[in-house]
């Protein structure tokens, strides 16, 4: 018997629509693009054939259509790991779960999502403008270690590596490091990208080692996850989100990748917030290769 899941665990509005996202299992596409930035879901839409619907709701805007004949949709979540945990997990809801009688499909649905996002660099020779793919993503959010099979998709022998390096603070969620889908990278990463190892934190100031007025608890932190290497792979860049969406990508059976644009190096203490048109030309390259 397929399991059913009750009305307290996923929520149905009055539309047919799930709760936050509030699209209907009929509007989702298998090829998905994610961003941070609700207003950065127009211009991506901009690339398309057509638009065929457009919704809103919070932080979370989404508009499907087409782009070279196929079905396409972009999806904003907003900032931060939790907001991927709802986001994730409702993409996987319209897909594998019948809305009309709460059971879980028997046949599963595999979802190709890629997140296009902006980021820090942690590397010198790391320019702005870089694309930088999320080849192995660190989370330092905690947001997997809440499910089960967790170990099954983390690469444990990173994880060990590094907390014992950098000497990880025991107050801490435990990190976890989560490959991308190697299909997607081979199809959307080229000579133009590097292939990094990106941490997405839990916050944008204290968690990212910035400090304005509050003196940090490990002041000396980015300086160590700077000098750590795994295996020659070394810590390349900082976002927020890049771990828990490949994390609970493997653990649901999708594909998930995140490429972000460099728009600072913290080691260079180099930055630009004029980074639109790098973004743009990202998302045109991202959907061609799709």
């Amino acid at each position: 018997m397929s399991k059913i899941i009750p009305s307290s665990e996923l929520i149905i509005n009055s539309d047919g629509s799930v709760f936050h996202l509030h699209l209907r299992p009929e509007q989702l596409t298998d090829r998905i693009i994610l961003v941070g930035d609700p207003g950065r879901v127009d211009m991506v839409a901009s690339f398309f054939d057509e638009k065929l619907f457009e919704v809103s709701s919070r932080e979370f805007h989404t508009i499907g259509g087409t782009y070279r004949g196929k079905p396409i949709m972009c999806l904003s979540h907003g900032i931060g790991p939790d907001n991927i945990d709802i986001v994730i997990n409702e993409l996987d809801a319209l897909a594998n779960i019948d809305f009309t009688t709460r059971e879980v499909k028997p046949e599963h649905r595999t979802l190709h999502m890629v997140r296009i996002g902006t980021s820090g660099a942690l590397q010198p020779e790391l320019k702005l403008g870089t694309p930088v793919i999320a080849e192995k993503a660190i989370g330092f959010d905690g947001v997997l270690n809440y499910y089960a099979g967790r170990n099954e998709v983390a690469d444990l022998d990173f994880e060990h590596d590094m907390c014992d390096s950098v000497g990880w603070n025991p107050l801490w969620a435990k990190p976890y490091v989560v490959d991308a889908d190697p299909h997607l990278v081979e199809l959307i990463g080229r000579d133009d990208m590097v292939r990094g190892n990106t941490i997405s934190a839990v916050g944008f100031y204290g968690p990212q080692g910035r400090e304005l007025r509050l003196p940090l608890a490990n002041p000396d932190l980015n300086r160590r996850i700077e000098q750590f290497s795994h295996k020659g792979r070394r810590i390349t860049n900082y976002e927020m989100e890049s771990a828990p969406l490949q994390g609970l990508a493997r653990l649901m059976g999708h594909k998930a990748m995140t490429v972000c644009s460099i728009i600072a190096n913290r080691v260079c203490n180099d930055a630009t917030p004029n980074y639109k048109t790098a973004i743009h030309d990202l998302v045109g390259t991202v959907l061609d290769r799709i």
